[in-house]
């Protein structure tokens, strides 16, 4: 199975591509996706699902996971990650690939056994868990490899919840 991690973010937002097969991880490809800082905030938007859109034509995942929205104290910064993740889920959902959100908090305790991790923490257990050893990996891109790691681990109880309700 390929998925496809999305952290969200204005100045940039990181993407990871990981396939799962029999428990086994592999990062196939991870990046940051940074529009132009001289671009206005709404200018940004159509920046970032270009981009993604891009993606989604080099590579067919199976399902994609992306960070659920975190309680910030400024409204105006979680109305502002909510417009870039809209950005960022529009041509995911519309190639039809099925979306799957995760607590950030939910994230780091898949990598790192704590749900109160560290930025850098994260980024030292995704290298570790995907053998990544020295490849350059900026933060957005762990993260987003993070919330692809996060999924893998979740599918099998996924699966089985879904065949105890069809029982």
């Amino acid at each position: 199975m390929l998925i496809l991690g999305i952290d969200p973010g204005s100045a940039a937002t990181g993407y990871g591509l990981v396939e799962s097969r029999s428990g086994l991880l592999r990062a196939l490809t991870h990046g940051a996706i940074t529009p132009p800082s001289r671009l206005l905030f709404l200018d940004r938007l159509p920046y970032i699902a270009a981009a993604i859109e891009a993606l989604l034509q080099s590579v067919a995942p199976d399902g994609a996971a992306i960070e659920d929205i975190f309680h910030s104290r400024n409204s105006r910064v979680a109305l502002r990650l909510g417009c870039v993740r809209g950005a960022a889920l529009l041509p995911i959902l519309r190639a039809g690939v099925p979306v799957f959100e995760y607590p950030p908090r939910l994230v780091k305790k898949a990598v790192t056994g704590s749900g109160a991790a560290e930025k850098e923490q994260v980024r030292r257990m995704v290298r570790l868990l995907l053998g990544l050893g020295d490849v350059p990996l900026a933060l957005d891109a762990s993260d987003a490899l993070a919330v692809a790691v996060c999924h893998a681990h979740a599918l099998p109880d996924r699966r089985v919840r879904e065949n105890a309700l069809r029982a």
